[in-house]
């Protein structure tokens, strides 16, 4: 099932700007506009850029360089290797387990 579009009326960088998102989605984009809003007061408090424009273009780009930074980083779960044995044995004393488990259903019926 579709969620609903909601036309929300936000505030960056003291410009009102309308955009659509799904219902279920409205948390995550209120998120992301206050981080865009705070990057960009960030980049104009310190002086650095002219216009709203430019100023968003850098915030794009640090939010963009965070991001994939983040995504080279190795994954927690990919640090842990598996013991290819522990891991056989431990399916193979489940499946025994599922099939005693079965075998005593059978004698139900």
């Amino acid at each position: 099932m579709a969620a609903n579009t909601l036309q929300l009326d936000v505030t960056i960088l003291g410009r009102e700007y309308r955009v659509a998102c799904a219902e279920d989605e409205q948390a995550e984009l209120l998120e992301a506009v206050a981080l865009l809003d705070a990057r960009m007061r960030e980049i104009r408090d310190k002086g650095r850029t002219g216009g709203v424009d430019r100023i968003a273009v850098m915030a794009a780009l640090n939010i963009a360089n965070e991001l994939l930074r983040e995504r080279k980083k190795p994954s927690r779960a990919a640090g842990r290797a598996i013991d290819a044995p522990v891991a056989q044995r431990r399916i193979r004393d489940m499946g025994e387990a599922i099939d005693k488990a079965l075998a005593s259903q059978d004698k139900l019926f």
